[in-house]
């Protein structure tokens, strides 16, 4: 999230996050067609009768976000805001954290500390959501 987006009222920062995840699908829902359209292009050119290869859409990189918690907060509060601040989260230490892709919680797990780094966290997969 930008410093822009941080200044703006959590409703309209809400919005912000809710609408950059809406045009992040629909890119990656426009990218992926577009791959399809090329491998089908590529059957039909080849003369093969078997259905493309899902290599390409395989590969294609997406954002990983592992989210902490949240709060709601006034726009006072917000801009008052110093360093040292501490901010309360929805959450309590030990309750799982969300995995999100895209804007869409697809899991939850524990924070973990990687065993061959002990310097990075790392996340232990508890649930793996199933979507509709």
């Amino acid at each position: 999230m930008s410093k822009a987006t941080a200044k703006l009222a959590p409703e309209a920062a809400e919005e912000t996050v809710i609408a950059s995840s809406e045009e992040s699908k629909q890119v990656n829902a426009e990218t992926i067609e577009e791959l399809q359209g090329v491998l089908l292009e590529q059957q039909k050119r080849s003369g093969r009768e078997e259905p493309p290869k899902n290599d390409l859409i395989m590969n294609i990189p997406v954002e990983v976000q592992i989210v902490l918690g949240s709060t709601t907060m006034s726009v006072s509060e917000l801009m008052s805001l110093q360093k040292g601040a501490t901010i309360a989260l929805d959450r309590r230490i030990g309750e799982p954290v969300d995995v999100v892709v895209n804007g869409r919680r697809i899991a939850r797990g524990e924070i973990t500390v990687l065993e061959n780094d002990p310097s990075r966290f790392g996340i232990q997969l508890i649930e793996i959501i199933s979507g509709n």
